[in-house]
């Protein structure tokens, strides 16, 4: 029988790759991408057709919440992969505040044991930064499948907090990865919790969590982290405010934004949706999210995540402020964006690296992020051209809910491909999970690179 050169070959498609748009042929051989050009079918054992659709490198999702191990009933890492995949997601990043939190080598190895032939995608795990742990998160955040470190500067969802700039600045001492920070000030959220305590109309959640509140927080972890000489990636950025003090940083800090706050606003989100809009840091007013797409534009903005942090409606149904923050949105990542991307608020290209290269520069991923030969064979194909409404029962999330429920759409993920297995096509998971830990370059033996 004769042997043919590749496994894979995706055929006709427009490829997106680090020089431009480009019409061809991908072959796929070992899991990695092996040839760019013009290809025959009958040398691969397989084909698909791409033909009138988009090829673009594996998005990554680097901020999810998939509950596991402790809130199962929420989200779990077989459902939260299943919903990654359905939307075009090849790689995921989950944090620690699960139940225990993530804060040891052995709670990280069981999180890599659950996801282990469960997993329909990549993926890797956040170190907690606690007052425990704060000085072997050198040692820690090397350990294989761990992406880095998390510090939450503001309550949230679970036990998770560091607020004192003694332990931030020994956890900023300790490793060299850029660590990943929840910027909320602690001091200014108990201070201002009597706006709501007792009972209020969710509306206020952007004021009590106001944007000095975001501001605050954020001018404080660039200062301790330029004394630390620590990069820092400052999750989810939501006010005006920050951007200048952001962009005035960029040596040390890079930048990420959400979905949700660059497609809802305040107040008319609160009035439709209630508690369902709830989230931290808030969604906030269109002069916020006006700022949001500029820092876009002008390249301030380095990544894109959906901060999946789902809540069933049962527990988002409780009166404010006891009702939990957090939204689905690693499902509906991709179409929001395609939309934004055909509505002309950014080119599919800056799409892409806010996806695909921007996660693999932030946190020096091995092998992903771009489609060039020797790089893993991680594909999101879409149709720029479909227009599909979100429904419930295209959602895999437990939760079975999303704040963009009943939404149209313009941009469908039609085919999510993980290291050249293909994990779904045409809204259908296909096969079994084949998600492996993401490697990265750091951690490779003799810092080996792709």
């Amino acid at each position: 029988m004769k042997k043919v050169p590749f496994d894979l070959i995706l055929k006709g498609g427009t490829l997106v790759t680090p020089a431009g748009l480009r019409a061809g042929d991908v072959g796929v051989r070992g899991g990695r991408i092996a040839a760019l050009g013009k290809l025959e079918t009958d040398a691969a054992a397989e084909a698909v057709d791409v033909r009138g659709l988009h090829v673009l490198p594996g998005a990554i999702d680097t901020q999810v919440h998939f509950r596991e191990p402790g809130l199962e009933h929420k989200e779990d890492l077989a459902s939260g992969t299943a919903a990654a995949a359905l939307g075009g997601i090849v790689a995921v990043f989950e944090m620690p505040n699960t139940t225990p939190s993530t804060l040891t080598a052995s709670d990280l190895q069981d999180k890599l044991r659950r996801a282990e032939g469960r997993a329909w995608v990549d993926h890797a795990f956040f170190m907690g930064v606690a007052a425990e742990n704060a000085e072997h998160l050198a040692e820690l955040e090397l350990e294989p499948g761990c992406c880095g470190a998390k510090v939450f500067m503001g309550s949230s969802t679970g036990s998770l907090l560091v607020d004192d700039d003694e332990t931030l600045l020994q956890a900023m001492h300790s490793g060299r990865r850029r660590m990943a920070v929840h910027a909320e000030d602690e001091a200014r959220l108990r201070e201002r919790l009597a706006l709501v305590r007792g009972g209020a109309d969710v509306a206020r959640h952007p004021e009590w969590r106001d944007e000095e509140t975001a501001r605050l927080a954020t001018q404080r972890v660039l200062d301790l982290a330029r004394r630390a000489g620590r990069r820092v990636h400052v999750l989810h950025v939501t006010t005006a405010e920050e951007i200048p003090l952001l962009a005035a940083n960029k040596d040390l800090a890079t930048v990420e934004v959400t979905p949700q706050h660059l497609t809802l606003a305040a107040p008319e989100c609160y009035e439709r949706l209630g508690t369902l809009a709830q989230m931290n840091p808030p969604i906030r007013g269109a002069r916020h999210r006006d700022a949001l797409w500029r820092a876009i534009d002008q390249g301030i903005v380095d990544v894109i995540g959906s901060d999946h942090a789902p809540h069933t409606r049962e527990e988002k149904a409780r009166p404010y402020p006891t009702s939990p923050s957090g939204m689905p949105g690693v499902q509906t990542l991709l179409p929001l964006m395609l939309d934004h991307v055909n509505a002309g608020r950014l080119t599919l290209e800056r799409l892409v690296d806010l996806l695909s290269a921007g996660p693999q520069r932030i946190y020096g991923i091995a092998g992903k992020g771009r489609i060039a030969v020797g790089y893993d064979a991680d594909f999101t194909v879409v149709d720029l051209k479909a227009r599909r409404e979100i429904t419930a029962k295209w959602l895999a999330a437990k939760c079975g809910w999303s704040p963009f429920e009943g939404m149209t759409v313009t941009g469908w993920p039609k085919a999510t491909i993980v290291r050249g297995h293909i994990a779904m096509r045409e809204d259908e998971l296909l096969s079994q999970p084949m998600g492996r830990p993401v490697r990265f370059l750091d951690t490779l033996p003799g810092d080996a690179e792709d």
